[in-house]
């Protein structure tokens, strides 16, 4: 995230520079978070900025969910964060239905985004299907709540996938609106933060869609709970084609699942695709493959290991989210009274 958060000549200069991002608790955390989430959040959390992560449960219930795989999926992607390398001590760390301010400035903005703004949400259309009118309202509104996650804090970068920058834009269309409505310059124009290799690590079965838990094949993905073999097997069995890897990275255009490949050498050994190629140009992948395996075993063993510590200890798990979402509130609450009080809200 270095260079791509700016403090200065920006519209949100007034503002403290603050980072937040929420995953959603749906478990089997994978390839794809680490690489293009929990990684950066543990890179980033150098740089001083205030850097504020959040695990989104009132997200994750926008579609049924079993109780006991809740709380589980909860502590087990609080301890990837750790795992990753996320020092909860250096970075705040909790679960978003400790901090009720989340979904009390989401009325706010419920009342704020219009029905127009909502309907042209991709990722409904995508999750309700041809069965909207059967879809939970949650899941209908739940835009305006990620919103909310975003402004209570005044934050103003948020690190996003390409798959999100749809629900970004409405946040600030939520935040323009609100200033105009109310004559105010509160809350901050919050900037996107995509960089990197890597941002969507692909399938190993279908390099042209993204890695994902739902996918029936376990093959088609590391998991961060996998060991050094089954890590090893997958990446050797992963789906290439039989060209040897080109000089320069055009040569890969037409090449998803090799391109998926270097990517991930590239954000594994913090090198940059072209430094990839340029280290391994010509090689075929029976030579290629054991390299990025070997490189993928040293990075994500030790996550996977001290991951199965953490998760022996829940009482731990859970005082680690309880004092980051205290710590949430001290920066959410005078927000969302202020809030309040721009809108007319009594506060006896």
């Amino acid at each position: 995230m270095s260079d791509a958060v700016q403090t200065q000549s920006t519209p949100n200069a007034a503002f403290t520079p603050r980072v937040f991002s929420g995953i959603q608790p749906s478990g089997n955390l994978h390839l794809g978070n680490y690489l293009g989430a929990l990684k950066r959040f543990a890179d980033a959390q150098e740089q001083g900025i205030e850097s504020i992560y959040c695990m989104v449960d009132l997200h994750a219930i926008t579609v049924w969910q079993d109780p006991a795989d809740l709380a589980r999926a909860t502590r087990e992607l609080c301890a990837g964060f750790i795992a990753a390398g996320v020092d909860p001590e250096k970075s705040i760390l909790f679960n978003q239905s400790q901090v009720p301010e989340h979904t009390q400035m989401a009325w706010i903005f419920n009342c704020v985004a219009r029905m127009g703004w909502m309907q042209r949400m991709t990722q409904f259309k995508d999750k309700a299907g041809k069965n909207a009118q059967n879809a939970s309202l949650g899941l209908f509104a739940y835009p305006a709540l990620m919103a909310a996650d975003i402004l209570v804090y005044h934050a103003t970068h948020v690190p996003v996938g390409e798959d999100q920058k749809q629900h970004l834009e409405l946040t600030r269309d939520i935040a323009t609106k609100f200033n105009h409505d109310y004559g105010v310059d509160f809350f901050p124009i919050t900037e996107p933060v995509i960089e990197g290799a890597a941002t969507r690590v692909m399938s190993f079965r279908d390099g042209t869609k993204k890695m994902s838990k739902s996918d029936p094949s376990d093959m088609s993905r590391i998991n961060l709970t996998d060991d050094a073999d089954a890590i090893a097997k997958k990446i050797r069995k992963a789906k290439t084609d039989p060209d040897p890897l080109p000089d320069s990275l055009e040569g890969l255009q037409d090449r998803p699942e090799a391109m998926n490949l270097v990517n991930i050498y590239a954000a594994l050994a913090d090198l940059t695709p072209e430094q990839v190629i340029a280290e391994h140009a010509g090689q075929q992948f029976g030579t290629f493959k054991p390299s990025l395996a070997d490189l993928a075993v040293a990075k994500l063993s030790p996550i996977s290991t001290e991951m199965s510590r953490l998760m022996q200890d829940q009482g731990e798990i859970d005082r680690i989210l309880g004092r980051g979402a205290e710590r949430a509130r001290e920066i959410a609450t005078p927000i969302l009274q202020k809030t309040y009080d721009i809108v007319g809200m009594i506060r006896s």
